[in-house]
C-alpha cells in the first residue's frame, strides 16, 4: 500500500498524465517539455520533480542537460504505469496535439543534425580528426573484422573513410547515409581509391534498404551520438546481420564536452559500456569485451557483438537425442 499510493497520487493530474504520455515516446529535457506542453518552466519542473520522486520518471544527466524518461525498474508498479498509459484516451484533442508538437520537435532535432552535415560535408574528416585519433581507431577496427567476412554495411558512412579501410578485405561493401552532400564526398573519395566493390546509397539508418540476415558485418562509426534512438539503430543493424554476423560500433565514451552538442549537433555525450552492451543484448546480439582507446580529451570505445549461428535442425535434434540417452 505504501508503494502504491504515491504512484496513484502522482498520475492523478492532467499535466502529469500528458508528461507520461510524452515520456513513453521519447526522452525530453525540461525546455522540450515546456515547448510541447505550452506551460511555464517552473510549472513543468514541479510536475517532473513529483514524477521522479514517485519513481515514474528517471532523470538522466548529460553535461549541462538533463533528460527525463519513463522509469524502467518499477517492480510491481511497472505494469500499473503501462496500464495507465495504455488507458489514455485516443483520440483526444489535447494528447493528439502534444504528440503532433513532439513529432515537430523531433523533426527539428533531425534537421539540425542534417544541416550540420551539409554545412560541414567537405571538411568532415578534418573536424573529426580534432576529436579522434583516426589511424589508431581504424587499425583497431580492422583487427576486429572477421577474416571470413564477405559482405559489409557501413551505417552513416559520411566521407566513406571506413569503407576505404575495410572494403579491400571483403567481397562487397555498402555505405549508407542520409545526407546527399556527404554521399557526394564519399563517392569522390572512393573513386580516388579505386574501390570497385563498394556501393553508396542514400538511406535512413532506422530503415535499412537491405533484407534481413543479408550482411556479414555492420559498422557504425561515430554515428550513434547523433541518433535520437541509438537502440533502434542497433536493432535495425541486428536485423540485417546473417547468423554468425558481427556488428562493430565505434563511438565516444561518456564525456563532458558540452560544446560538441552546442556546436556540432551531438545528441549524446558519449556512451557507457553497459549502455551499449544492453542495447546490443536487447537486439539479440552477444557482446565481446569492449576496446577502449584513450585520446587527448575523449576516449573512444569499440563495441563488438555477434548474432548467434543458426542451428541446423537435424544436427540439433541428434545432439539433443544424444544428451537424453546419456
Amino acid at each position: 500500500m505504501n508503494d502504491l499510493l504515491p504512484v496513484l497520487r502522482a498520475v492523478a493530474e492532467e499535466t502529469r498524465l500528458r508528461i507520461l504520455a510524452l515520456a513513453s515516446r521519447d526522452q525530453l529535457t525540461v525546455s522540450e517539455f515546456v515547448d510541447v506542453l505550452g506551460q511555464s518552466q517552473p510549472r513543468v519542473s514541479r510536475h517532473l520533480k513529483l514524477l521522479v520522486e514517485a519513481g515514474l520518471l528517471e532523470r538522466i544527466r548529460e553535461g549541462q542537460w538533463a533528460y527525463f524518461r519513463l522509469a524502467h525498474d518499477l517492480g510491481a508498479n511497472q505494469s500499473l504505469l503501462r496500464e495507465v498509459i495504455a488507458r489514455l484516451p485516443t483520440p483526444d484533442a489535447m494528447l493528439d496535439a502534444d504528440q503532433a508538437r513532439l513529432a515537430d520537435l523531433k523533426r527539428r532535432r533531425e534537421n539540425r543534425a542534417i544541416a550540420y552535415f551539409r554545412q560541414n560535408a567537405a571538411r568532415w574528416d578534418q573536424l573529426r580528426a580534432l576529436h579522434v585519433a583516426d589511424a589508431e581507431i581504424e587499425a583497431a577496427l580492422l583487427a576486429q573484422l572477421p577474416e571470413d567476412a564477405e559482405s559489409l554495411l557501413d551505417i552513416g558512412t559520411g566521407t566513406g573513410r571506413i569503407l576505404q579501410v575495410l572494403a579491400p578485405h571483403v567481397e562487397h561493401a555498402v555505405g549508407i547515409d542520409q545526407s546527399r552532400e556527404m554521399l557526394a564526398v564519399a563517392r569522390a573519395n572512393l573513386a580516388r581509391s579505386h574501390h570497385g566493390n563498394v556501393e553508396i546509397r542514400q538511406a535512413d539508418m532506422y530503415a535499412l534498404p537491405l533484407p534481413s540476415m543479408s550482411v556479414d558485418v555492420v559498422t557504425i562509426h561515430q554515428v550513434l551520438h547523433y541518433a535520437e534512438d541509438p537502440a533502434a539503430v542497433l536493432r535495425e543493424a541486428a536485423r540485417v546481420l546473417k547468423p554468425g554476423g558481427t556488428v562493430l560500433v565505434v563511438d565516444f565514451a561518456p564525456h563532458d564536452l558540452v560544446e560538441l552538442r552546442r556546436e556540432h549537433a551531438h545528441v549524446h555525450l558519449g556512451f557507457a559500456d553497459n549502455q551499449v552492451q544492453g542495447w546490443l543484448a536487447s537486439a539479440g546480439l552477444s557482446s565481446d569485451p569492449p576496446t577502449h582507446l584513450p585520446g587527448r580529451r575523449l576516449m573512444v570505445g569499440i563495441w563488438r557483438a555477434r548474432r548467434a549461428e543458426r542451428r541446423d535442425p537435424v544436427v540439433s535434434a541428434d545432439r539433443d537425442l544424444g544428451r537424453s540417452a546419456r
